[in-house]
């Protein structure tokens, strides 16, 4: 009997990119302006979901219907199969990111941004320790419910897999890459990983968006002291609205030009310097400390430092008061455009598939979860510590930022350079957590 293949064809309705980026528009434009009514029903509803949350759900829905794809396949007449992608993810990262951390962190006072404290770094490295020891013990418990789970021999033993994810959670795409190599997993089953980190990651992201709108009461029962970050919002309110302006026509193209300038040379000192570094990386002699100095090759990384050192040295300077102009506005439409090209990445159905794996990556994150609240009820860390500690290892320099700035646009800068630091860190974590999780699959 011949076997017969089946090929699906998950074109979704709307392929073309303008047209997906107006309907995430559109859905951003209804989220504000249904956050505007404050009375009835929105008034509750957004007391309970922050709007913030909304645009990353929405597109999500939208995807999950089949309405948009961030990927998808199709078959040509002749029955081959061609994969598309959908490019906006990697417009809003590259070029939307960057363009809002310069105009986010224009009226930063670095002053105030030190005197948060040790509470956030503990925090992060709380965090990092919450995914360093959630491995093994995830892998330990579902192995004892059901070995196959973590089972597989040589190349594609799970806890290889896992390694990937753990480089994820901890640094980044860089630190992720460098794992696969390290731990040489299977590459046919990598895309499982990626499923894994795409869900449970933006599972855990919209559980955090959700935690914002209760954010009062979350530093009420951890009894936090948020005087500190109270002082620094309130300073830049204060500056904020002292030099507040109508902004002319002549203001909006000088903020067009420090947000796309800064873009502009931010990609050009990246593309250099990951070049640079690749060299001296791949003169390495190959092992673990090639891996650990893998991140100095990433662009994104380069492009993500380069952009918050322009923002900082332009705080110091007269273009600071362009925030009276509306800098960290503008900022915050880029960074609600990024937030709904990631919900867009996140399809609900596939929550169902790869069950096992899945299970591991939700008891993972339970425990990175469980530390972190136990550590910041001990040291009475804000929640605003706790969210982007967490955020700042599991979603990295891309969306770190965007759970720090929904609690103030000033704050942006917090998440940055946590996730920065992430990125160096990354590789030993996760090499760490890789070690403890092949022994726990072995026992």
């Amino acid at each position: 009997m011949q076997n017969i293949i089946i090929i699906n064809d998950t074109t979704p309705l709307i392929t073309n990119d303008t047209i997906v980026f107006g309907v995430l528009m559109i859905c951003l434009g209804l989220i504000f302006f249904t956050d505007s009514i404050k009375t009835g029903f929105w008034i509750k509803f957004y007391k309970i979901i922050p709007a913030l949350f909304v645009a990353y759900f929405v597109p999500a829905i939208l995807t999950t219907l089949g309405i948009i794809s961030p990927e998808w396949e199709s078959i040509t007449k002749t029955g081959e199969t061609v994969k598309h992608s959908s490019n906006l993810y990697y417009m809003s990262s590259r070029y939307l990111l960057p363009a809002a951390l310069v105009l986010m962190t224009l009226s930063i006072d670095l002053k105030a941004l030190f005197n948060l404290g040790p509470k956030a770094l503990i925090m992060f490295i709380t965090g990092t320790i919450g995914v360093i020891i959630g491995g093994p013990v995830a892998v330990l418990l579902i192995g004892s419910i059901s070995p196959e789970t973590v089972g597989g021999e040589g190349a594609d033993a799970v806890w290889r897999g896992l390694s990937t994810l753990a480089g994820s959670w901890i640094g980044g795409g860089a630190n992720q890459t460098a794992m696969l190599e390290v731990y040489g997993y299977n590459q046919k089953l990598y895309g499982g990983m990626v499923f894994v980190d795409i869900v449970v990651a933006n599972i855990w992201m919209a559980i955090l968006l959700i935690g914002i709108g209760k954010s009062e009461k979350i530093d009420k029962w951890l009894n936090a002291d948020t005087s500190a970050i109270e002082t620094l919002k309130e300073k830049v309110s204060t500056y904020s609205k002292k030099v507040e302006r109508n902004p002319s026509l002549t203001d909006l193209m000088i903020l067009a030009a420090i947000a796309f300038g800064t873009v502009s040379f931010a990609h050009f000192g990246a593309g250099y310097l990951s070049s640079f570094f690749e060299d001296f990386v791949n003169g390495l002699s190959t092992g673990i400390t090639r891996n650990i100095f893998t991140f100095l090759s990433s662009s994104f990384f380069w492009m993500i430092s380069i952009t918050t050192i322009i923002g900082i040295i332009l705080s110091f300077t007269k273009i600071k008061r362009y925030e009276g102009a509306g800098a960290s506005k503008f900022g915050t439409v880029f960074i609600y455009i990024l937030v709904a090209s990631i919900g867009m990445k996140m399809d609900l159905t596939l929550i169902f598939d790869n069950a096992g794996l899945i299970l591991i990556g939700v008891v993972w994150i339970i425990i990175h979860a469980g530390l972190l609240i136990l550590v910041a009820k001990l040291i009475k860390a804000p929640y605003f510590f706790l969210a982007v500690g967490s955020q700042a290892n599991i979603g990295g320099a891309a969306s770190a930022p965007i759970v720090a700035s929904a609690f103030h646009p000033s704050l942006a800068t917090v998440g940055v350079l946590l996730a920065v630091f992430g990125y160096a860190i990354g590789t030993i974590g996760a090499i760490l957590c890789t070690v403890l999780m092949q022994l726990a699959s072995t026992v």
